[in-house]
């Protein structure tokens, strides 16, 4: 298998698909491909959007493929429809595999179609912010999976999560790939095994696509490094204590003994993310600075929410989302308190990715916010608080964006290159996990 070929022949794309499209797409497969693909419904949304998986090959083990997990990341819907055209055209791949396919190119339509807004414009970072939705940690397909243990119970699983919990019951899969993206990071993977030969063949993937690693801080304080830019999978009791949430596909993935792979790209990149070059300034002070000013963000937007509170008549998932999130990352950012090696100088990477977490809070907040007060304009509920708190949160959303632009205005990178990263290291797990 010559990964750098396949990965060269990703074709290029200017936008992300819509659900629509994504079911165009399907049936187009299983119309042209009728006795290798077969096309099944798998659940239903909370919204009765069909959820729909497309099996190719017939190999003795089985593989899920999820896109979607969350709806503000779209790139694995391509991804997939990347692999399902090479599995349906090139049988030597197909057969040479392996496996039984299982592929879903969204997993949360009802959230994708809330962010369909920006598909259309995936390179400007204000429009991205602007129409940008994710849901509230309990609403989240990727974080909902059944949990128990230390004392602590999820048992609160959407209807898109059974969807996945049955479909990997039936399947007993071999191997799990979950499908993400970022914003503006560098290339990084969540594996649940300790492998130093799949992490050393991961982490050389990106720079073929001309993608920086992530070297800065990582998602969750104390993640275990396996590789440059490889992390072992977060997940359990722990994580889902901070959250109020369940677990994740890769904690479900974990009772069939199957290789778990969670790709992160980035939208944005900036060479920074990547440099180890130490600083004058302490890891300490990069993230009691980075704190501050994200308690700060909160407290600002907790005061907003406070002023319309009682003049709110919209349930919209807007209005969960914000809520959500003013309190949980609250608690999140608690979670980095006393962090091992303050004293030591912190990078570059470190102290640029700080602030790019800052700058994705603010925008992705303040955004929220937003949409959910114009929800409230939509219906007709033009309350002098609700006027002025729109007006004031839209000045403070500018106000970030441009400094965001100016502090790193980066470089949208082609999408082509994103979905070939995802694509190779689907290709490249799967071939390990066969052994």
């Amino acid at each position: 298998m010559d990964v750098r070929e396949l990965m060269r022949r990703v074709p290029d794309f200017d936008r992300f698909p819509s659900v629509d499209e994504m079911h165009a797409e399907l049936d187009e497969f299983a119309r042209l491909h009728p006795g290798l693909v077969s096309l099944r419904r798998i659940g239903t949304s909370r919204l009765g959007e069909p959820l729909r998986a497309l099996t190719v090959g017939t190999g003795d083990r089985d593989a899920v493929i999820i896109g979607g997990p969350h709806p503000n990341e779209p790139i694995g819907a391509l991804t997939v429809s990347r692999l399902i055209r090479l599995l349906c055209e090139d049988a030597g791949l197909r057969d040479g595999l392996g496996y039984r396919w299982h592929l879903i190119p969204c997993v949360d339509p009802d959230g994708a179609r809330l962010n369909e807004g920006w598909y259309a414009r995936p390179g400007d970072r204000r429009h991205y912010a602007r129409h940008f939705y994710r849901p509230a940690w309990n609403d989240q397909v990727e974080w909902t999976f059944p949990l128990s243990g230390d004392g602590y119970t999820f048992d609160r699983a959407l209807p898109e999560t059974e969807a996945l919990m049955r479909l990997m019951d039936e399947a007993r899969p071999a191997f799990v790939y979950s499908l993400h993206n970022g914003e503006y990071s560098g290339a990084y993977y969540y594996l649940n095994r300790h492998d130093p030969v799949l992490a050393a063949r991961l982490t050389e993937l990106p720079a073929l696509a001309g993608i920086p690693l992530h070297h800065g801080e990582p998602e969750l304080p104390g993640a275990t490094t396996l590789a440059p830019a490889v992390y072992l999978t977060p997940g359990g009791t722990r994580q889902a204590k901070v959250f109020g949430a369940g677990g994740g596909s890769a904690d479900y993935a974990a009772r069939f003994g199957s290789l778990h792979l969670i790709t992160e790209l980035p939208y944005w990149a900036d060479e920074r993310i990547s440099d180890a070059t130490p600083t004058t300034t302490s890891y300490g002070d990069v993230v009691k600075t980075g704190l501050a000013a994200q308690r700060e963000l909160i407290d600002l937007l907790l005061a907003a929410m406070e002023g319309v509170r009682r003049d709110l008549t919209v349930h919209s998932p807007f209005r969960r989302s914000a809520e959500d999130m003013f309190v949980t990352y609250r608690k999140f950012a608690d979670e980095w308190e006393d962090h091992p090696g303050a004293d030591r100088p912190a990078t570059v990477a470190e102290q640029f990715g700080n602030r790019q977490t800052l700058h994705m809070r603010r925008l992705r907040f303040a955004g929220t916010f937003c949409r959910m007060l114009d929800a409230e304009c939509a219906a007709g509920n033009l309350t002098p608080a609700i006027r002025a708190q729109r007006a004031r949160l839209g000045e403070l959303f500018e106000g970030w964006c441009d400094e965001a632009a100016a502090e790193s205005p980066g470089r949208p990178l082609a999408i082509r290159t994103l979905v070939a990263v995802q694509l190779a290291a689907a290709l490249v797990a799967a071939e390990h996990a066969r052994g």
